[in-house]
């Protein structure tokens, strides 16, 4: 279900898209594939990677408590999986297409934030298909940024909580 739910998110669906790069289930400003997706399991944080269609362990503590907002409360607190949404601004220089828009904080911000959006659309599609709940919320970004070890181009964005309807 998991292995599903990440392709659904963001997984590789040809491997010739737009621009010579690998297409995705969820477009992005000039391919750029700017997005990536962090699982917060029980076990860890894990990041996904498309290209092999597996995940990486990036923490070995379960941060799911930190990936839901301040004053958000306890809400959804043992649903087994929270999604990270992660913006790699470096990403942007190896975007198929070199836009002006590519190289101006506010545009990238304004594409980053539009390609969240897709992905965590295509979560809530794979889980209104599997009588999954989700719900996208923010979460601890300067918390994550550091236990995650992000590097100053990647900003955490948002978490996205899918589980087992009424299970909280």
């Amino acid at each position: 279900m998991l292995s599903n739910l990440l392709w659904s998110a963001c997984g590789i669906n040809r491997k010739t898209g737009p621009f010579g790069i690998s297409g995705r289930t969820a477009g992005s400003a000039s391919n750029s594939q700017e997005i990536d997706v962090y699982v917060a399991l029980e076990r860890g944080v894990y990041k996904y990677e498309p290209a092999s269609h597996s995940l990486t362990q990036v923490v070995a503590e379960d941060l799911r408590g930190m990936a839901i907002g301040r004053g958000q409360g306890k809400a959804g607190a043992t649903a087994p999986v929270r999604l990270i949404y992660v913006a790699d601004t470096e990403k942007f220089a190896k975007a198929g297409f070199q836009e002006p828009g590519l190289w101006d904080a506010e545009v990238q911000k304004s594409y980053y934030f539009v390609d969240t959006g897709l992905i965590a659309e295509n979560v809530y599609l794979f889980a209104a298909s599997q009588r999954l709940a989700a719900w996208f919320h923010n979460c601890d970004r300067v918390g994550l940024a550091g236990k995650l070890g992000l590097t100053p181009g990647q900003r955490v964005l948002f978490g996205q909580t899918v589980g087992y309807p009424g299970k909280a």
